[in-house]
C-alpha cells in the first residue's frame, strides 16, 4: 500500500510540475533559512557549554550604586583568589587575568598581539584541550608561555613547537626569551580565552606581571578592572556565598568601595547571552522568529496552492470512494505527495545550506557548521524538520479533501471548501502581513543602523588612522613619544597627530571622583578620565565651547590643567561653560586639584546605547601612560598616505609593527551586533518576498486555468485587457492592504520596544511604511498583471473550449 501511495504521488507531482516547483522551491527556500538562522543560533546558545564543569563555573560581576565607578563585567582584583584560600570548603578553584598588548617577535618577524596574563589554574579549571604539552604545568613555570595553534602556524608553521622560544617585549621596551610550553587545540567560541569578543591567544602565567610592571594591580583591593572566575564546589549555590563575599569586601576594601558595591555572581553558561541587557538573547529571538515565519509562508503557499487545485482531484477522489477506498487511505494519499514535497524540498535546503553558508557566515561574523561536520545529528534533524514540514503542510488539504462526500465529488462539487475560501484567503493575508512586517521591520532596524554611522557623534571619525605603540610609561618615554609624533606631523599626508590612552571606542583606562574645590568628596561624581596630549581634540575635530585644550602647540605643559565636557560642567553646577574656566576641581586619588582650562562639546565616546555623561580629560603626562598614536588625513588618496605613514613608522620605530585600523572599522565592531541584524533582517525580507511572489504566480496560474472559459466570454463581450487583469488584481490588492493594516501597527509596537535598547534613535514615520506598502503593491501589480495579461492574449475561441 505505501508502494502504491508514492507512485501515484510521484505521478501526481510530475504532471502538476509547475506547481511541484513551486512549492518545493519555496519550502526549500524557508527552511534554507530556517537552518541557516538555526545552526548560528544553536552555536551562540552552546557558547561556553563545552568548559569543565559548567554547571559550577560563575564570573563574578560588579554593580556599583553610582555610574562609572567602576565596570560591570570585572571586579576587585584578589577577590576570588581570597574567596578560594578563606573558604575551601565553598570554593573549588579560581580564575583571574589581566590582558596586556605588546610586540612578539620571532627573529625579523614583529607582530603586536594580544597577550592574557592569568592564573596557573586556567587549562586544568576549564579542560582546554592541548595539541602538545602538559596542561598541569604549562603556566607553572616562570616565562613560559602558552600559543594558540593559529599563534603557533603563524610563528612557526607547525605546532609541535614546545621547548621553543619567543621574544616578548616589556612596557619599557625591555626584551625576554619566554620558552613555549604548550600549544592549544582549536577552541570553540567561549567568554575566557575569548572575552569581550576578543580571542587572546597569548597565555602568560601570573608571574610573567612582574615583567610588565603589574604585579602589584593582582593584590590591590582599590584595583576593580580585573576579570575574576571562579567554580563552586558541587551542592554549593551563589546564595551560599553571599555572606563570605560581604565579609571579604567588608575586611578588605576601602569605605568608598564598601558602600557603592554589590558583588554579583553570573552563571558562565549564559553571561554571554545576557550581557548587554541580554542584546544577544533578543537577537536570537528575533532571527528564530523571523525562520519560523519564512517556513510558515511557505507552508501557506503550500495550502493554498493544494486547496486552488482541489477542483482538479474532486473526481479521482470520488472515484477512489465509490471503489472502496476508505477516508485514511486517501488521507495517506494526500500526506504521502504533501512528505514527498517536503522531502524534495530537505534534500535541496541541505544543498542550499551548503552553497549560502560562507555567505551567511560573512555577514553573521561566525562559521557555520557543515553538514558533513555534523553527521549524523544534522541530517536527522534536518529529515524529522522536513517531515514535520510536510505533515502541516498537507493536513488540511488531506483531511478537507477526503471529508467530501462521494456524489459531491464526482460531480466536482466543494461544499466545504468554496471558490472563495475564506481559510484560503485568511491565510494569504496572514502571509502577506508577515512578508509586510518583515520588511517594515528591516527597514526600521536598517534606518538605526545607518543612524548609528550617519549621526553627528561629536566629533570626526572621518580618515582616522589609530596604531598601537609601544609602552614606555615614563617622562622619557613620553618625550620620545612626543618627538616621534612631531616627526609623523611633518608628512605632507598627516593633518594632525596626537598620542594618547584612549581613543573613542568605549574603554576607558579609569574612572575617578569628580568634584569642584571646596566641597565635600562624598558629593563627588565619578567620571571617566581620558589620559591624551594637547592635540587630541584637534585631531578628532572635537569642538571646544570654551577655553584652551590643555595648553596651545608653542606653550609649554602645566601638570595642574584638566578639561571638562559640558556634561561634566553641568554636573559641577557651572552656569555656563565660560563660568568654569579657571575653576579648580579636584579628582579622588589625586593629591593636587586641577584647574579648568576648557570645556568641550559632548560627544559620543562608546555605544550610542547609553546616554552622553560626564568626563575628563588630564594630560598624559600627569601619569605618564599612552597607547595609541592617531593620525588624521587629509589625502584624497588613503592608500598612499597610509603607505607614507607605514614608511615614516619603520624610520621611526624599527621592530615596531604598524597595525593600523580605521576609526570607521571600531565603530563597525562597536554594533557588531546590531549590523548582523541588519543583514539577517535584509536577507529575511527578500526571501519572504520571493516566497509570496511564489504562491501569488500558484495562485494566478490556478485562478486563469479554472476561469479561462470566463475569459473568453468576457472577451467576446467586449472586456478590455485591463479590465480582465483587474479581475484577477484586485483580490491580491485588497488582501495586501488588509494584510499592511494588521502588520504595521504590530511592526510599530515591536520596533518600539526595540528602540527602547538605545539612548539615541531614530524616530519612527508613517512614511517609511506606506514606502513599504507602495513597493509591496508594485511587485504584486506587476506579478499578477504580466501573468493575467498573457491569458488575456489568448484566441477567444480556445478560451471557450475549455473545459
Amino acid at each position: 500500500m505505501l508502494q502504491n501511495y508514492f507512485r501515484i504521488g510521484w505521478r501526481t507531482l510530475r504532471k502538476n510540475g509547475i506547481f511541484t516547483f513551486i512549492n518545493i522551491f519555496g519550502l526549500s527556500v524557508g527552511m534554507t533559512f530556517t537552518l541557516l538562522i538555526g545552526s548560528y543560533v544553536w552555536d551562540e546558545w552552546q557558547v561556553n557549554a563545552d568548559l569543565r564543569n559548567i554547571d559550577h563555573q560563575y564570573i563574578i560581576q560588579s554593580k556599583w550604586k553610582q555610574p562609572n565607578m567602576g565596570m560591570e563585567i570585572t571586579t576587585l582584583a584578589p577577590l576570588a583568589k581570597t574567596l578560594k584560600e578563606q573558604y575551601p570548603a565553598l570554593v573549588e578553584n579560581y580564575y583571574r587575568f589581566d590582558a596586556v598588548t605588546t610586540t612578539i617577535s620571532k627573529g625579523a618577524n614583529h607582530f603586536r598581539e594580544e597577550i592574557q596574563i592569568g592564573d596557573s589554574t586556567l587549562l586544568t579549571m576549564y579542560g582546554f584541550p592541548l595539541l602538545h604539552g602538559d596542561a598541569r604545568t604549562a603556566l607553572n613555570r616562570p616565562n613560559s608561555v602558552v600559543l594558540s595553534e593559529k599563534m603557533a602556524l603563524k610563528y612557526f608553521g607547525k605546532t609541535d613547537i614546545v621547548g621553543q622560544t619567543l621574544q616578548i617585549e616589556s612596557f619599557t621596551r625591555e626584551r625576554k626569551d619566554f620558552m613555549i610550553t604548550a600549544v592549544l587545540a582549536p577552541l570553540p567560541f567561549n567568554s575566557v580565552t575569548q572575552f569581550v569578543n576578543t580571542e587572546i591567544p597569548v597565555l602568560l602565567p601570573m608571574s610573567s606581571l612582574a615583567f610588565f610592571g603589574r604585579e602589584a594591580g593582582m593584590t590591590t583591593w582599590d584595583n576593580a578592572y580585573v576579570v575574576n572566575y571562579i567554580e563552586l564546589k558541587k551542592g554549593i549555590t551563589p546564595a551560599d556565598l553571599q555572606k563570605p563575599i560581604a565579609q571579604t569586601i567588608a575586611t578588605n576594601a576601602s569605605e568608598l568601595v564598601k558602600a557603592n558595591l554589590e558583588v554579583i555572581l553570573k552563571p558562565l553558561r549564559t553571561v554571554y547571552r545576557e550581557n548587554n541587557n541580554g542584546l544577544i538573547n533578543k537577537t536570537l529571538l528575533t532571527l528564530s522568529l523571523a525562520a519560523l515565519f519564512i517556513v510558515f509562508m511557505a507552508v501557506v503557499n503550500f495550502v493554498n496552492i493544494s486547496i486552488g487545485s482541489s477542483s482538479s482531484r474532486l473526481k479521482e477522489i470520488g472515484v477512489r470512494k465509490v471503489l472502496g477506498s476508505e477516508k485514511k487511505q486517501v488521507i495517506g494519499q494526500f500526506l504521502t505527495e504533501s512528505i514527498l514535497i517536503a522531502s524534495f524540498s530537505t534534500l535541496f535546503s541541505l544543498v542550499l545550506y551548503e552553497l549560502a553558508r560562507s555567505f551567511f557566515a560573512e555577514f553573521l561574523g561566525k562559521e557555520l557548521r557543515s553538514v558533513f561536520n555534523t553527521l549524523p545529528f544534522f541530517l536527522i534533524s534536518a529529515a524529522f524538520w522536513g517531515l514535520f514540514v510536510g505533515l502541516i503542510a498537507g493536513a488540511y488539504p488531506a483531511f478537507v479533501l477526503s471529508s467530501l462526500p462521494s456524489i459531491d465529488s464526482m460531480k466536482g462539487k466543494m461544499k466545504t471548501v468554496k471558490e472563495k475560501s475564506i481559510l484560503r484567503y485568511s491565510l494569504m493575508t496572514v502571509q502577506f502581513a508577515i512578508a509586510l512586517f518583515v520588511f517594515g521591520a528591516a527597514v526600521v532596524i536598517a534606518q538605526q543602523v545607518n543612524y548609528f554611522f550617519d549621526k553627528d557623534l561629536g566629533y570626526s571619525k572621518e580618515s582616522i588612522v589609530w596604531a598601537a605603540v609601544p609602552r614606555d610609561w615614563s617622562a622619557q618615554g613620553v618625550e620620545k613619544m612626543e618627538t616621534i609624533r612631531k616627526e609623523m606631523t611633518r608628512l605632507p599626508d598627516v593633518r594632525d597627530a596626537s598620542l594618547s590612552f584612549e581613543i573613542p571606542n568605549g574603554r576607558i583606562g579609569f574612572q575617578s571622583g569628580l568634584f569642584r574645590v571646596g566641597q565635600d568628596s562624598a558629593q563627588a561624581v565619578f567620571v571617566p578620565v581620558l589620559q591624551t596630549d594637547e592635540n587630541y581634540a584637534r585631531t578628532f575635530q572635537i569642538p571646544m565651547r570654551s577655553g584652551t585644550f590643555f595648553h596651545q602647540s608653542q606653550q609649554t605643559f602645566a601638570p595642574d590643567r584638566i578639561v571638562l565636557n559640558a556634561k561634566a560642567a553641568k554636573v559641577l553646577n557651572f552656569s555656563t561653560p565660560e563660568a568654569a574656566i579657571g575653576k579648580q576641581v579636584r579628582l579622588q586619588g589625586f593629591p593636587q586639584p586641577f584647574t579648568v582650562a576648557g570645556v568641550t562639546g559632548d560627544f559620543h565616546f562608546g555605544s550610542m546605547r547609553e546616554n552622553i555623561g560626564p568626563l575628563v580629560f588630564i594630560h598624559l603626562n600627569t601619569l605618564n601612560n599612552y597607547r595609541y598614536f592617531s593620525f588624521k588625513i587629509q589625502s584624497s588618496s588613503l592608500n598612499k598616505s597610509v603607505a607614507l605613514l607605514e614608511k615614516k613608522w619603520n624610520e621611526l620605530l624599527p621592530g615596531t609593527p604598524f597595525e593600523f585600523k580605521f576609526l570607521d572599522e571600531m565603530l563597525e565592531n562597536l554594533y557588531q551586533t546590531e549590523v548582523r541584524l541588519k543583514k539577517a533582517a535584509q536577507v529575511a525580507t527578500v526571501l519572504s518576498i520571493i516566497i509570496v511572489l511564489l504562491g501569488v504566480i500558484g495562485m494566478v496560474s490556478l485562478s486563469v486555468a479554472r476561469r479561462t472559459k470566463e475569459l473568453g466570454i468576457r472577451k467576446v463581450l467586449g472586456a478590455s485587457g485591463v479590465s480582465l487583469a483587474m479581475l484577477f488584481l484586485k483580490e491580491f490588492l485588497v488582501v495586501s492592504a488588509v494584510a499592511a493594516l494588521i502588520s504595521f501597527p504590530l511592526v510599530l509596537l515591536a520596533m518600539h520596544q526595540w528602540l527602547q535598547n538605545y539612548a539615541y534613535r531614530i524616530e519612527m514615520s508613517w512614511l517609511s511604511f506606506v514606502s513599504v506598502s507602495i513597493v509591496f503593491g508594485l511587485l504584486i501589480v506587476i506579478l499578477v498583471g504580466f501573468q493575467t495579461f498573457k491569458a488575456t492574449l489568448m484566441n477567444p475561441t480556445r478560451s471557450l473550449r475549455s473545459e
